[in-house]
């Protein structure tokens, strides 16, 4: 079927990628609108649906009469549909369909530039700004995000934005300016203008037309969609395990913490919603504006946007991980809610156990972390920030030397610019700029470029506990070469042959 036209002419509108659901990734219409006739939920947010006849477009799950094939067009992300004209559908809400940006994996800097959108960087700066964050031109930036998504970097930008936007006045009672700039707009006028355009209606209006409102800033309760399956239990008991004192807690299944964005600060508990399919988020603003930073980290943290589906059929044809797979379908790679916090994390974690590394980093936050004061017990402190550890005291916390010297040069490499440590940074250029540090190694870079960028192919080879499993579990000869079978998905693989170990333990 690859790239040839339908029966109407049309030809697919994004190139062809590797995986399982090659058909649908290169959205070739017979294979598009077959999914959408049998509303088949393993396809929900690979494609939309825009229907001309209408001018709006759903998701493949809309349970509305599946229009004619002569009307249909399909767009590999909402954004693309909201700039070619089509409003979102009234009963599948589209906008709000769990990200499952397959397009990441085949394009690093499509990736990274969706990130920096996600943290704002087109809410005031312009696409040239964004060229010169990724250190490109903005004409190859256009040419390559286009190509990847079907949306220009702007379009795709306006989208996060009505996102944020539609999400606070369905789910708080917040004044609708406050909206605006929470959402990212420039202005009320633009704001506005864009939820009309977009929505087909005036802001007061969708507020009028809401429901399950939450008072302003003390009790916010919002609800980020995942994709299923999702392996809540290894996931509690990664994020349970690597619990910094002070910082952060778990009561049951629910993970709170403090966090502190530029934007501002906020206490975060995050628990899982009865049906499974979504995370509920409950941020208590202490001051400033952080809900957006706050919704993208815990999209981070929670691993919100993998698509299990590809990941799962591509690692269970592997002998050594099929027993995984099969007993933990939908495991994620926990991400970074605060990537300075979680790169010095590891650096305290090298050749110490986890239960050590978490007592050494809770003695550093009690040091050096900036007390706060909240309503839940045993949230004391913000973590110390890159200034403050580079001039900070360590000394009697049960660090070496070489340990202490090596948080000093990563945070007075942070603070000078000389590592990019966000969730938009490159991979590969992290990875060379944290080994460019001395005291940092493979296992070090690799581990932090699994978290921070999520990069999904990380993979740190000489991890003590990832040997240990795959010779367990039979592989033979050297397990770097073994793992190539695993890519572009070896993070997760990495978090299989971890959880294989426990599968050992008990036996």
């Amino acid at each position: 079927m690859a790239n040839r036209p339908d029966c109407y002419g049309r030809k697919p509108l994004a190139r062809a990628q590797p995986g399982l659901f090659d058909v649908l990734m290169q959205l070739d219409f017979d294979a598009c609108y077959s999914a959408i006739s049998s509303r088949d939920p393993r396809f929900d947010g690979h494609f939309f649906t825009a229907v001309r006849s209408t001018g709006i477009y759903c998701r493949p799950i809309c349970p509305a009469r599946t229009p004619l094939r002569r009307n249909v067009d399909f767009y590999p992300v909402a954004a693309a549909a909201e700039a070619a004209g089509f409003r979102p559908c009234r009963r599948c809400r589209p906008e709000t369909s769990p990200d499952t940006p397959d397009w990441n994996v085949k394009s690093d800097l499509a990736r990274r530039a969706a990130e920096l959108m996600n943290d704002g960087c087109l809410d005031e700066g312009s696409t040239a700004d964004l060229a010169a964050a990724l250190h490109i031109s903005e004409r190859q930036l256009r040419r390559v995000f286009n190509e990847e998504t079907g949306a220009s970097p702007s379009a795709f930008a306006r989208h996060r934005r009505l996102q944020r936007a539609r999400l606070l006045i369905d789910k708080t009672s917040m004044p609708l300016s406050e909206v605006a700039w929470a959402a990212g707009f420039k202005s009320i006028r633009q704001f506005n203008d864009q939820v009309r355009e977009v929505f087909g209606a005036p802001p007061s209006d969708l507020r009028r037309a809401g429901s399950n409102k939450t008072p302003h800033q003390a009790n916010l309760s919002l609800r980020l969609a995942l994709k299923t399956p999702f392996n809540q239990e290894n996931l509690i008991s990664f994020l349970g395990s690597h619990v910094i004192g002070g910082v952060e807690l778990f009561s049951g299944t629910t993970y709170a913490r403090v966090a502190r964005f530029s934007s501002g600060a906020a206490v975060v508990e995050v628990s899982f919603a009865t049906d499974a399919d979504a995370v509920i988020l409950r941020p208590r603003v202490i001051e400033g504006e952080p809900i957006a930073d706050i919704v993208e980290a815990v999209r981070s943290l929670y691993d919100l946007s993998a698509d299990s589906a590809v990941i799962d059929g591509v690692l269970a044809t592997d002998k050594l991980l099929r027993p995984s797979v099969k007993r933990r379908p939908g495991l994620r790679v926990p991400g970074a809610f605060d990537p300075f916090e979680v790169a010095v994390r590891t650096v305290i974690g090298q050749q110490v156990s986890v239960a050590g590394a978490n007592t050494i980093t809770g003695r550093v936050v009690q040091r050096l972390g900036a007390p706060i004061e909240t309503e839940y017990p045993g949230l004391t402190h913000e973590f110390p920030t890159p200034d403050v550890l580079a001039a900070g005291d360590l000394a009697g916390l049960g660090l070496t030397g070489a340990r202490i010297e090596t948080i000093g040069r990563l945070a007075q490499a942070a603070l000078d610019g000389q590592i990019q440590l966000g969730r938009a940074s490159s991979a590969e250029t992290l990875s060379a700029q944290l080994l460019a540090l001395k005291g940092i190694g493979p296992w070090t870079a690799s581990y932090i470029s699994m978290r921070v960028p999520r990069d999904p192919d990380a993979f740190p080879g000489g991890d003590l506990g990832v040997k240990k499993a795959f010779a367990a579990l039979g592989g033979t000869g050297d397990v770097q070469t073994w793992s190539q079978r695993w890519s572009p998905w070896r993070s997760y693989a990495v978090m299989h042959l971890w959880a294989s170990l426990e599968d050992l333990a008990a036996r």
